[in-house]
């Protein structure tokens, strides 16, 4: 599967999802910031990209479980050191240089990306036809 297909399924995904436009789903675009995920919806994204790639994402694989909660992660409201390195280990197809810079607990959500969940897929599918 192309790099194009697979982004054209996140795409359809995301558009029945979220309601979104097609438009709107951009590599840059992040899921809550500029297409309007809430966290219910996180859980319909994990079953319909199940659905559209058949493979299964383990609980956390693709979003962090508690990770926000856990306060040797979270300090004065900022993402601590080892809370970066932990997010980096679960989520190794996410871009973190945003998040490095302003490690404000209310940018995490930025690291979702259209692009990073191609890059998940990617990953899932590659991982799959080595198998």
């Amino acid at each position: 599967m192309t790099r194009d297909e697979i982004f054209g399924k996140v795409r359809d995904v995301l558009v029945d999802a979220l309601a979104v436009d097609d438009d709107e789903v951009t590599p840059t675009a992040t899921l809550t910031g500029d297409l309007g995920a809430e966290s219910i919806d996180f859980l319909d994204i994990v079953f319909k990209l199940e659905q559209a790639f058949g493979f299964k994402i383990g609980q956390g694989e693709l979003f962090p479980d508690n990770v926000q909660q856990d306060p040797k992660y979270v300090k004065d409201g900022k993402v601590t050191p080892e809370g970066i390195a932990a997010l980096k280990a679960r989520l190794p197809h996410a871009d973190f240089s945003k998040l490095e810079a302003d490690p404000q607990i209310s940018k995490v959500g930025g690291i979702f990306t259209v692009e990073s969940i191609v890059r998940f897929c990617e990953k899932k599918l590659g991982a799959a036809a080595v198998r």
